[in-house]
């Protein structure tokens, strides 16, 4: 399976159908089923940044960091121009949850389903196949 390493709390805003979009420095050309991985490693994001985000969580919310959390479909793989930031800052939930800049890419993930056993891993850099 494709899986792909995402910090917290973006993995989980993912799994829960919170984020639709992960943003990312770098192309594929890879599309179609992909499971998130949270990651160990944390966000360097800053503090009002970080509460607003978790603002987005359900109560009590507990993160599962070292697990694939759940799969979706990757759709597509966009290059951020000018009109592609222009219209997305009109969904200020996605906003917030990415980092948009011109030349970065917006990977479009839908049809996200929770995994009810969760999947330790270790996690890697791209997107890396778990057997």
């Amino acid at each position: 399976m494709k899986v792909l390493s995402i910090k917290e709390p973006f993995a989980s805003l993912i799994s829960l159908g919170i984020k639709k979009i992960e943003t990312r420095s770098w192309k594929t050309n890879y599309k179609g089923e992909i499971y998130i991985h949270a990651s160990l490693t944390r966000s360097k994001i800053d503090d009002e940044r970080k509460e607003k985000l978790l603002k987005l969580l359900p109560d009590n919310y507990s993160f599962k960091q070292g697990y694939v959390i759940c799969k979706g479909y990757l759709k597509d793989c966009i290059l951020m121009d000018d009109a592609f930031l222009k219209k997305i800052k009109n969904y200020k939930t996605e906003f917030l949850c990415g980092h948009y800049e011109k030349g970065r890419y917006a990977w479009m993930i839908d049809d996200v389903t929770l995994l009810d056993k969760k999947i330790p891993a270790k996690g890697k850099l791209g997107i890396w196949n778990f057997h």
